[in-house]
């Protein structure tokens, strides 16, 4: 059996995250009838098939599991060789994509990745806002940030983080709704929150800290909810970093409801020794927490 070479591993890799020679072609700027070929022929030199092939796309049979297992481990050694011939923190370059809940992807990270490219301007750094968890496993992303730590998986994590959330409503829909005085009051107005079916995370399901009052207006996007507040369609539990961007709201009952939550950084185990991702992890973590800080007004 020949051994294959990385080039074709590649090409596997990418197959086997996407699930499919088109979006796995995508990813590698190749088109799918050549990454059709290219996994054949790897099939054909190790004389086993690797994918079992379907309406719902490729899936891996064993012999696939096992090569990617190995794959996997070829792919690390050369990242760890590219990062220390490009000098680790002093040299950083190339893509890494963060994935992230959409609040922290469009309130937080915006600037704190531009003042990180400020400092290193051979980065490309890309954002994936999502209302899901991304699978580091099938490489979706390069690390992602979570609002709970992973229970399974070859993940590592460390807390970025603590941040709060308190009632917000505008200024307009205050003046015009029905007094509220106490928690007890809520259920004489609207109020926005998660689509419940659509909650991916138990941390994110801030209603039921109040007794889970019907939502007049949902969805599974915390800036649509802030949006939705922005222009008096009710009360939302909102992000405190998120206020500085929403003048038109202001906190309702400080003193007798609030939130504490933590953002985590996830990563696969085996990108640890990849100096690239390490430093960028470091710089993330020190700026998110700054940037928390200084958005809550706490420095």
């Amino acid at each position: 059996m020949a051994e294959p070479k990385w080039d074709d591993l590649r090409v596997f890799l990418a197959v086997a995250r996407a699930e499919s020679l088109s979006r796995g072609g995508k990813a590698l700027r190749l088109d799918p009838a050549t990454v059709g070929r290219r996994i054949a022929r790897l099939e054909e030199a190790l004389d086993v098939t690797l994918f079992m092939k379907s309406p719902q796309g490729y899936a891996l049979t064993q012999a696939g599991e096992r090569l990617a297992s190995r794959a996997e481990v070829v792919e690390t050694t050369i990242l760890n060789a590219h990062d220390d011939a490009a000098g680790g923190a002093e040299a950083m370059t190339g893509q890494i994509r963060v994935g992230a809940p959409d609040g922290c992807a469009n309130y937080l990270l915006p600037q704190v990745c531009a003042s990180i490219c400020a400092d290193h301007p051979g980065l490309e750094v890309q954002i994936v806002a999502l209302p899901r968890v991304l699978n580091l496993s099938k490489r979706e992303a390069d690390m992602a940030i979570t609002v709970s730590p992973p229970t399974a998986g070859r993940l590592t994590s460390q807390k970025l983080a603590d941040y709060h959330l308190h009632l917000m409503a505008s200024r307009d829909y205050l003046a015009k709704a029905p007094p509220l005085n106490s928690l007890e009051d809520l259920k004489a107005h609207k109020v926005i929150g998660y689509i419940s079916d659509l909650i991916f995370d138990a941390e994110l399901d801030y209603l039921s800290e109040i007794g889970g009052p019907r939502t007049n207006f949902a969805s599974n996007s915390a800036s649509v909810q802030l949006n939705w507040a922005r222009v008096g369609a009710g009360l939302v539990i909102g992000h405190d970093f998120a206020l500085p961007f929403a003048p038109e709201l202001t906190r309702v009952l400080p003193d007798q409801f609030s939130l504490k939550r933590s953002f985590y950084l996830v990563r696969h185990a085996d990108d640890r020794n990849i100096s690239r991702l390490r430093f960028f992890a470091q710089e993330l973590g020190v700026r998110v927490r700054h940037e928390v800080s200084r958005l809550e007004g706490r420095t």
